[in-house]
């Protein structure tokens, strides 16, 4: 049900400070709905704010946008996500995100090194790897991976 108090797409863009094309994406992605007035525009209601803000705030995480349609899937009534609800859901990605810095720090600390992935291509590699066998410990950049996983 439409009322005064609802924003225009310009509006929530210009507030939220994105782009009119990211609000449909959102839209069409299911991670917010706009009604429409008699005219056929969307119009959104005011706490679409508060949802957009917590999708960029997810977004900067890392968390993808299926990952927070799915977070937003047990929320009752697809209601926007009020303090509580930020607090299970920062909660539930706190994991995710520490495991991502902790992945960015070993390739950040690695960037001179070799990363293990078989290619043999650098004459200065600190790993000698003939016949590729870092390929029997799995596919992409073994040492590097490996690293990641065991701590």
């Amino acid at each position: 049900m439409l009322n005064e108090m609802d924003l225009s797409v310009g509006q929530v863009a210009k507030r939220c400070g994105i782009r009119v094309s990211s609000l449909h994406f959102y839209e069409k992605k299911g991670l917010i709905k706009s009604l429409r007035n008699q005219g056929n525009q969307r119009r959104y209601h005011r706490d679409v704010i508060r949802r957009i803000s917590v999708i960029k705030a997810a977004q900067k995480m890392g968390v993808s946008l299926q990952e927070i349609k799915h977070a937003f899937s047990y929320l009752p009534n697809e209601r926007t996500p009020n303090k509580d609800d930020w607090a299970k859901l920062s909660e539930s990605w706190h994991k995710q995100l520490t495991q991502r810095i902790h992945y960015l720090t070993n390739l950040r600390d690695s960037l001179n090194a070799c990363i293990g992935c078989g290619c043999l291509s650098m004459k200065s590699c600190p790993i000698y790897n003939p016949e590729d066998n870092l390929g029997i410990d799995g596919v992409g950049s073994v040492i590097l991976d490996k690293a990641f996983n065991d701590d």
